[in-house]
């Protein structure tokens, strides 16, 4: 018995011993495991690089009158079940949910303790930010080619050879070909992850030299978060700014915004989160939405070049290199276009449900938080819904 006890204490020694090696050696896995999958508001566990709104505001119109039928309207869960839309928000457990159409609110739903003003994270909705502010740097001509090397303007990613010839438009197409594990495959894969590691890591820059190649860029498409992190350091090398002051600058102080947003930093002063950590409300979110749904203008103003507007949701001759869910969306430049029936509505996505869906055909803008999502694509239906307009899902 004595024996037992005395092999069971070892063993709890070198479970312990294990652990601090473990997190010595890797700190960041401290924060994953404290944390475990982030929510929408575990990036006020990180320092927060705050974006400051337009002096002047603009406001959708709000009518006395909301529509209320489109609780009962019928739409898909992820497993192809017809429920009303009432229980799809809750099944959800969606926090909010606007619909607009032609700068009117015509619907809005909250749990509670949220309204159209609350900051939240969008996860992955953050990649098309970058986009954007990529095609205003392209504009200013801080950038001059979407076809130069990354390290024409990070040269300390020299020493590393995987970045050899990895190209501005490589990281934008996410075919950089850099080795990137998913979060994927079980508890133990998901904790080792380097979704996990960027995400939680303080020195995203550290990590970022160390990365390997898995494939020659442009050859193979792989969703990943670090293209985009290095969108964000290639954006602050260019302009000389970082990203939150550059993208104040030139989107968000332009587009009537109400409130302020902010960036998700991996330490004080250091490098934004451009992959998965943008916080925002939900009616200024709809103001992206209506620039692109406006060809990038606010007030007469081309914010943003019509042409790169044009080349992010249109992937025009090009082969989808993806095709998620039953409108088969591809991902282009940042942004998730459906490639099913009626083209033209486009998304930005971010995990558990934050969603930016534009559909251009019927004016429509919809900003959805979620707390988990309930797995479909309804905003189509919802979009030509409440416009008058049939639809019907592909069988």
């Amino acid at each position: 018995m004595k024996i037992v006890k005395k092999a069971t204490a070892y063993f709890f020694l070198f479970l312990v011993l294990f652990f601090i090696g473990l997190f010595l050696w890797q700190p960041y896995l401290l924060r994953v495991l404290w944390y475990r999958t982030p929510d929408a508001t575990t990036y006020k566990a990180f320092p927060q690089d705050t974006v400051n709104k337009s002096d002047v505001a603009f406001h959708f119109i709000r009518p006395q009158k909301k529509r209320i039928d489109m609780d009962t309207l019928h739409v898909l869960t992820g497993d192809r079940q017809s429920i009303h839309f009432s229980d799809y928000f809750t099944k959800g457990k969606l926090n909010a949910f606007i619909v607009i159409r032609n700068d009117s609110i015509l619907y809005e739903k909250y749990s509670e303790g949220y309204t159209d003003t609350t900051l939240t994270t969008v996860f992955s909705g953050a990649k098309s930010m970058v986009s954007i502010v990529l095609g205003q740097a392209l504009k200013a001509g801080a950038i001059k080619s979407l076809s130069q090397k990354v390290t024409d303007y990070i040269p300390e990613l020299k020493a590393n050879p995987a970045f050899k010839h990895i190209t501005i438009k490589h990281l934008l197409e996410m075919k950089s070909g850099l080795v990137f594990q998913d979060a994927l495959g079980g508890i133990i894969k998901a904790f080792l992850s380097d979704e996990a590691k960027y995400y939680y890591t303080h020195d995203m820059k550290t990590e970022l030299l160390k990365v390997k190649l898995a494939n020659e860029p442009g050859t193979v498409w792989k969703y990943k978060s670090i293209d985009p992190i290095l969108l964000g350091w290639v954006i602050e090398r260019a302009t000389g700014k970082n990203l939150s002051r550059y993208f104040e600058e030139k989107l968000w102080k332009k587009i009537g915004t109400e409130h302020f947003a902010t960036w998700g930093l991996d330490h004080e002063n250091g490098l934004a989160n451009t992959a998965s950590r943008f916080q925002v409300t939900a009616i200024d979110w709809a103001k992206i939405g209506r620039l692109y749904l406006n060809g990038g203008k606010y007030n007469n103003d081309q914010i943003i070049p019509e042409d790169w507007v044009k080349q992010s949701i249109c992937i025009g001759k090009e082969v989808p290199a993806s095709a998620k869910g039953w409108q088969k969306s591809a991902h282009h430049y940042l942004w998730w276009i459906p490639q099913v029936g009626d083209k033209g509505d486009f998304a930005a996505e971010g995990m558990r449900g934050q969603r930016l869906y534009v559909d251009p055909k019927t004016n429509t803008i919809i900003v959805q938080f979620a707390a988990q999502g309930a797995g479909d694509y309804p905003y189509r239906k919802i979009s030509r819904y409440l416009a008058g307009m049939s639809f019907s899902y592909p069988n």
